[in-house]
């Protein structure tokens, strides 16, 4: 289990996915894998979406309040993950994969998620 030691001790900007999901791991307590994390991450994109509204209705941001909903989110990505065997390097790069085929076949833009 890593501790409050470990976790002041990683620096912010050196910290790698793998490290972020460990130290967040640390700090998850509920019993119902996947589901309790799947409904979290709705819930905080809901969150940030809900900034990015009052961005367009009011003509400002605080960028900084938004980050730390996306903080939010992240957390809820790395325990989901855990949750499904996955480290978030395996899921970063997964996706970059994608991306490059996507690319490569000139299908960046569209629908559907297997195009």
């Amino acid at each position: 289990m890593i501790t409050q030691e470990d976790i002041e001790a990683l620096h912010d900007e050196d910290m790698t996915f793998n490290e972020y999901q460990k130290t967040a791991r640390s700090t998850a307590f509920y019993k119902d894998k996947v589901v309790y994390p799947a409904l979290g991450l709705c819930g905080e994109s809901g969150e940030v979406a809900e900034k990015i509204k009052k961005w367009l209705r009011d003509g400002t941001i605080d960028d900084k309040e938004v980050a730390k909903e996306l903080g939010d989110v992240l957390w809820y990505i790395a325990n989901l993950a855990e949750d499904l065997g996955y480290n978030l390097a395996e899921v970063a790069k997964m996706n970059m994969d994608k991306l490059r085929d996507r690319a490569k076949r000139n299908v960046l833009k569209g629908s559907g998620d297997n195009r």
